[in-house]
C-alpha cells in the first residue's frame, strides 16, 4: 500500500501533516486509512458526543474539485460513531501521493443513529472577522454546509460510497495490500 501525505493548512498559520493509507483510488473518490488517528486532545466531540477518540481508526473520502471530505469516525473499540464532514478548498494534488488544503472551519456530522449537526460556526464568525477567509470563500463554505445539512435531514447524506467503505471492508484492503483496489 502507497501512503499519502496531506498538508492541512489552517488560517491564519497552521499547518498539520497527515500520513494515510491509500486505500482505493477513482476518478470520484480517493479513500484513504489511519489506522490509529493522531489527536491533540483525548477525544474529539460534536455537543456532548465522543465522536473520535485519539488512536481510533478513521476512514477519509477525499472527493477531487469538491469543497469537503468526509471521515467515517470510530472509538477505541471500534465502535462506529457517524459521519464528519471537514468543509475546506478543493484539495490541491501536487502528485498522486502528496496533497494539500485549507480549513474552512465549518465541519458537519452526522451521528450513526441520523441526527446532524453544524459544528464551528463560531470558529468559522471569527475566522470571516479577522479576515481570514475572503469573503468570496466564506460564501462558499456556508453555501456546502447548508447543502450538506439540508442533504442529511432529507435522508440523502452521505454519499453512498462512504457507506459501503465499512471499516472491516478497508482493513480487509489493506491487510491484503491490494494494489489493484486502486485505479489510476
Amino acid at each position: 500500500m502507497s501512503e499519502v501525505t496531506i498538508y492541512y493548512r489552517r488560517p491564519p498559520k497552521r499547518e498539520d501533516i497527515f500520513v494515510q493509507e491509500l486505500v482505493s483510488k477513482t476518478a470520484e473518490v480517493i479513500i484513504t486509512f489511519t489506522e490509529e488517528t493522531p489527536l491533540s486532545r483525548p477525544t474529539a466531540m460534536a455537543g456532548d458526543e465522543v465522536i473520535l477518540e485519539a488512536g481510533a481508526p478513521a476512514i477519509w473520502f477525499t472527493f477531487p474539485g469538491l469543497w469537503h471530505d468526509i471521515g467515517r469516525f470510530y472509538l477505541l473499540d471500534d465502535t462506529f460513531t457517524g459521519y464528519y464532514t471537514n468543509i475546506m478548498t478543493p484539495v490541491e494534488f501536487h502528485d498522486p501521493l502528496r496533497w494539500s488544503t485549507t480549513d474552512l472551519f465549518l465541519d458537519h456530522w452526522l451521528s450513526a443513529d441520523g441526527r446532524p449537526l453544524i459544528l464551528d460556526e463560531d470558529e468559522f464568525d471569527a475566522a470571516v472577522d479577522e479576515g481570514w477567509i475572503e469573503p468570496e470563500i466564506a460564501r462558499r463554505a456556508e453555501t456546502e454546509t447548508e447543502r450538506i445539512h439540508n442533504a442529511a435531514l432529507e435522508g440523502a447524506w452521505p454519499p453512498p460510497v462512504v457507506e459501503e467503505w465499512t471499516l472491516d471492508r478497508v482493513r480487509a484492503v489493506v491487510r491484503e495490500g491490494k494494489e489493484g483496489a486502486v485505479d489510476s
